[in-house]
């Protein structure tokens, strides 16, 4: 792998976290995200399209397709097996952090809270998904966090709009954010590419 995590939470603003339903739908919205500029595609593990979805997607140039909501070692294996090149989880525990570290993958683990951060930095991870943000306190919240953890970065994601994310992106520990408001039900693929590239230009 040449990218790191770093590299995938640098590249863009905003991160889309993508619920696929149809797998014939993945190729045609990953092309109108990345032409607005949001290369960074998080495909949820929350559908029996998703595998599928992440093969699709890897299909379009300049696509950095991830899998998110990984849970497990064996949704893991999965998701590596459809090409992930990055891999996102609601949350952190050693039995599946240690085989993705192992495996040198860009890894963002999920925490919610102080303890979940240090199991990361004993695990020797530093960049983390603050999840759920806004459910979980708000940017204070992670002001909060962020204080006594200097070293770490995040990206937060849950509840986080277009009007919100310029104030957590103007925090600096925050790389970026992950949101859905980017792909609404219904919106053609001119309304996506029209929002992933007003969601790639809020980092000021």
């Amino acid at each position: 792998m040449t990218a790191t995590i770093v590299d995938i939470m640098q590249t863009s603003a905003v991160i889309p976290v993508l619920v696929i339903e149809d797998a014939a739908t993945a190729q045609p919205l990953a092309e109108a995200l990345v032409a607005g500029g949001l290369r960074v595609l998080e495909v949820t593990m929350r559908t029996p399209a998703a595998l599928d979805a992440i093969r699709e997607m890897k299909k379009v140039p300049g696509a950095i397709v991830g899998a998110g909501t990984v849970v497990n070692p064996d949704q893991f294996s999965q998701v590596m097996e459809a090409g992930a090149e990055f891999i996102v989880s609601p949350g952190l525990t050693e039995r599946l952090a240690r085989p993705i570290i192992d495996s040198g993958v860009p890894f963002l683990p999920g925490i919610a809270n102080a303890a979940d951060i240090m199991t990361g930095l004993d695990l020797g991870l530093t960049h983390f998904k603050f999840f759920p943000a806004e459910a979980n306190g708000g940017l204070k919240a992670l002001k909060a966090l962020a204080a006594p953890f200097y070293q770490c970065s995040f990206c937060p994601t849950g509840g986080i709009t277009e009007q919100s994310a310029p104030e957590w992106l103007a925090f600096k520990p925050v790389l970026c954010v992950g949101g859905s408001w980017v792909t609404p039900k219904g919106a053609s693929m001119a309304e996506v590419e029209a929002l992933a590239r007003a969601a790639n230009g809020l980092r000021g």
